[in-house]
């Protein structure tokens, strides 16, 4: 995959795209305003939206070792009040409008963006202008927010995936900005001032070293006058010039770090340093990368996880920023496997610059970041993010159509080329995070030797001194209506013609998952979600996974608590083979032993990493302990113990089960009609579907449960209520009083985070099944605050059960369902989803849609009698997990 922008600890990954306009749009349109900012303007009238982007050259990468951290601080004090608006009141007034508010800190920058309905442009405009340049920066709201920054960061050191790419920036780019943590660290963050904010802003944010970014249904000569309206009189006082990449490192031998810790598995990671986004080996880079390790047929996938089960998960991808970069290949697996594992890697990277690449592969390869770059046009926010990533980084759309040219004219030659120049032993950085207590019984391992003999693994591999340093080297005409066709038998088809893009989206939804099972199949739903693409009759997973990647195409499926669904994506031109290989999915399905014993494999793996993850464990545990009976009340996944049971006669019987289940198959995109109709009445051939009925669980008898994960940070806490399901009447209501609590906006985000500093993430969240539900408070905080947290909650409940939210509340509440609901169909696979799932679910189509019209009719008082209806302290679930 395109990795040239990757954000960490809180910022943003955006991949490019394929065109810069799409048929029947006008081209963007590049404004210079007289003080030097930019302004970016694609109309697009597919939806009533507006995405607004604005760039800023200030990142990590600009920041002295005093100020790291100050960067990613300023894009949290934005958001808490101006000269104009109270903490708060910039995300309510966003939120209010229906829209959705966020900003992100990188390397090399800083975006803010804001999506909302597009007659609200200069609301969003205004907000950016005021939220940036007017911030009131107030001291007590500034130690509050270094209090939330510090929970962030402690967040981040309980997550292996962060924690191990923090341990490779010093080894790959020590002795430049970017070997330090873009969130800073804890005696900078804390040592900050609204001076030292003040004078980061004065030196930075420079109207030239700006990009303002507007994609969705407006007119460019308008979007741009109102852009100089509110930006137009800043003025240049400094100037900022772009980071340019920096010489390039010239290690003189690998480097290894070993950092045992609270894990259930090892993770770890190879990287080498790179050139930056700028250089021409960076399409070379990509494509290695997506050769080794881009997806499920790649190299390093095939070898290590399927033939030989040597890891859980392996990825690899190349990273451009404006100074540096890197190509970093990951993987987590148990610690018995990791010397095997580790030689074996390191002997295929040092052969890489005397392999073979077939053409097939190289195509493969090619056809797939291609297809990521296109895709982003489904979304106005993704084309956002890709016009402003080649306008901001490198000066236009030409840039692109440059990437591709080289891209596809990078053969196997110039692959044993690069991996010769980029790929080398010196160079070599590898960071590993081991469990400190192992599983096997041996003692543990001390990191220094370890670390030794991972190293004589590398000369081993590679030859002592071999290699030389890097250095070298809307609705509009294109949609059309809803068409449902009755198949009999309980089965339905709904198309959903699209021709904007050349891709098709199908999904099939049936009831059934973990209420199909007995007490003894937990996890059996999910198992046979994972197995049920690993081949067909004559097809085995190896060859299936190749023609789905040939083709740019995906076929998946997943069980959930009542529901099932496979669904499909793939550019229309591959219609006439895909659609056969999903009938023959669904109809035919493999069920290999070996694929089987595969899966088995990766759901423990998948069990153990979620039980490594303090809010994976807390959500893992979460339906178990609320419910008493049915499949709701099943651990989803199994356990490890359990799930090694199950084999290809269990899984097999299983999917006869939810196959005799009644179903929905939705069609989005530009599709043909005769030929889908074809596949649905296939799949529909045979006997009638057997009734089905969605459960109605017991709840629980034990309302507390505190979990421990040693040696972590922070605590986390849910507390959850018991509600109706989606067939109540209360369910649009309980909708919008989620709302009004969850969001930067939302009640408990304002009381908890903002007023009392309690934690980075407090939210509120809602789940419903067709016949029962709950409404749950989530908040991350440090240990010693968690009954401050839990006063917290019960005073937010007690509030609402006595006194009505004001009407602007309640009105933000409705408005930013409906932005989300828009913001989320978008995309050809989610409207597929939303369709297929509301029929199985026995709801209209539109069910949805509608639901996002009542809710802007629920008043103040329905709200007040929701609560005191549901938000009853004394039937609450309260969940803790404590380090």
């Amino acid at each position: 995959m395109l990795k040239r922008i990757i954000a960490l600890a809180g910022a943003l990954l955006m991949t490019a795209g394929i065109s810069l306009a799409h048929a029947g749009e006008a081209a963007p349109v590049l404004t210079r305003l007289e003080n030097g900012l930019g302004v970016l303007v694609q109309p697009d009238t597919r939806f009533p939206l507006v995405s607004l982007r604005l760039y800023v050259h200030a990142g990590s990468a600009y920041e002295s070792p005093r100020r790291s951290g100050i960067s990613h601080l300023l894009e949290h004090m934005v958001f808490k009040g101006s000269a104009r608006r109270a903490p708060g009141q910039v995300a309510e007034d966003i939120e209010g409008a229906g829209g959705y508010l966020n900003a992100a800190t990188s390397f090399d920058y800083t975006v803010y963006i804001i999506d909302l309905p597009a007659e609200r442009l200069e609301l969003g405009l205004d907000v950016l202008r005021d939220m940036i340049f007017g911030a009131a920066l107030d001291p007590d709201e500034l130690e509050r927010e270094k209090q939330v920054v510090l929970s962030e960061l402690e967040r981040g050191e309980d997550t292996p995936s962060s924690r191990r790419f923090q341990a490779l920036q010093p080894l790959l780019w020590g002795g430049t900005p970017y070997e330090r943590p873009i969130i800073g660290f804890r005696e900078t963050v804390a040592a900050f001032t609204r001076q030292d904010i003040l004078d980061y802003i004065a030196e930075f944010y420079q109207p030239q070293s700006m990009l303002a970014v507007i994609v969705g249904d407006v007119d460019p000569g308008r979007a741009v006058e109102l852009v100089r309206t509110h930006f137009g009189d800043l003025v240049n006082t400094a100037p900022v010039a772009p980071r340019g990449p920096l010489p390039a490192p010239h290690p003189q031998a690998p480097r290894v770090t070993v950092q045992p810790g609270p894990w259930n598995k090892v993770y770890l990671s190879v990287a080498f340093p790179a050139p930056a986004l700028a250089s021409a080996q960076a399409p070379g880079l990509d494509l290695l990368a997506q050769v080794l390790g881009g997806d499920r047929s790649s190299r390093l996938y095939r070898k290590y996880q399927h033939e030989l089960g040597l890891v859980d998960s392996i990825s690899a991808y190349a990273m451009g920023l404006e100074g540096t970069g890197l190509f970093s290949i990951s993987a987590e697996l148990d610690r018995d496997k990791l010397p095997a594992f580790w030689a074996g890697l390191t002997a295929d990277l040092a052969a890489l610059p005397t392999a073979s690449f077939t053409d097939r592969e190289l195509d493969r390869a090619r056809l797939n970041i291609e297809d990521d770059l296109y895709s982003s046009k489904e979304t106005l926010g993704g084309l956002a993010s890709k016009l402003g990533y080649f306008q901001f980084f490198e000066n236009g759309p030409q840039a692109e159509e440059n990437y591709l040219y080289a891209l596809r004219h990078t053969g196997a030659d110039e692959l044993r080329a690069l991996a010769g120049a980029v790929l080398t032993r010196q160079a070599l950085a590898g960071a590993v995070l081991l469990p400190e207590d192992r599983t096997d019984g041996a003692p543990a391992q001390d990191p220094a030797a370890l670390e030794r003999e991972l190293l004589a693994a590398v000369d081993a591999a590679f030859g002592p001194g071999s290699g030389s340093a890097p250095g070298a080297a809307t609705q509009d005409g294109r949609r059309g209506g809803i068409d449902t066709v009755d198949l009999g038998g309980g089965r339905t088809l709904v198309l959903l013609p699209d021709t904007t893009l050349p891709y098709t989206s199908l999904t099939l939804a049936a009831p059934g998952g973990d209420a199909l099972l007995f007490p003894d199949e937990e996890g059996l739903a999910e198992l046979a979600a994972q197995a049920l693409t690993r081949g067909t009759a004559g097809l085995p997973a190896t060859e299936f996974r190749d023609f789905l990647a040939d083709r740019a195409a995906s076929i998946g499926a997943r069980a959930g608590r009542d529901m099932f669904t496979v669904s499909a994506r793939f550019p229309s031109r591959f219609a006439a083979e895909l659609l056969p290989l999903l009938r023959r999915t669904v109809t035919e399905p493999a069920f290999a032993a070996d694929e089987v014993a595969r899966a088995v494999t990766e759901q423990q793996a998948a069990i153990r990493r979620r039980e490594d993850q303090p809010m994976g464990l807390a959500f893992r545990h979460l339906f178990p302990m609320l419910f008493a009976d049915t499949g709701y009340a099943r651990f989803h996944e199994g356990t490890v113990e359990g799930v090694a049971r199950f084999g290809p006669d269990q899984v097999r019987e299983f999917w006869q089960r939810q196959r005799r289940q009644p179903w929905t198959l939705a069609v989005c995109g530009d599709f043909d009609r005769e030929a889908v109709v074809a596949l649905a009445r296939e799949l529909a051939a045979g006997e009638p579907a057997e009734p089905f009925v969605f459960p109605r669980p017991t709840w629980g008898d034990h309302r507390e449960r505190t979990l421990t994960l040693a040696d972590r940070n922070q605590s986390h806490v849910i507390v959850a209520f018991p509600v109706p399901g989606q067939r109540s009447d209360d369910s649009v209501g309980l909708d919008v009083l989620r709302q009004a609590l969850a969001g930067q906006g939302g009640l408990l985000f304002r009381e908890l985070r903002d007023r009392q500093g309690l934690g980075y993430t407090v939210t509120a969240l809602l789940w419903q099944a067709p016949r029962t539900g709950f409404l749950a408070f989530y908040i991350g905080t440090s240990p010693d605050k968690t009954a401050q947290a839990l006063e917290g909650f019960r005073q937010a409940v007690a509030d609402l059960r006595q006194t009505p939210l004001d009407e602007a509340e309640v009105a933000r509440a409705a408005n930013l369902i409906a932005g989300d609901y828009h913001r989320d169909h978008q995309g050809l696979a989610a409207r597929a989803a939303e369709a297929a799932t509301l029929l199985a679910r026995g709801f209209p189509v539109d069910h949805d849609r509608e639901g996002v019209a009542r809710a802007a009719r629920i008043t103040p008082g329905d709200l007040l009698a929701l609560a005191r209806q549901w938000l009853v302290w004394d039937r609450a679930y309260v969940l803790t997990v404590e380090p």
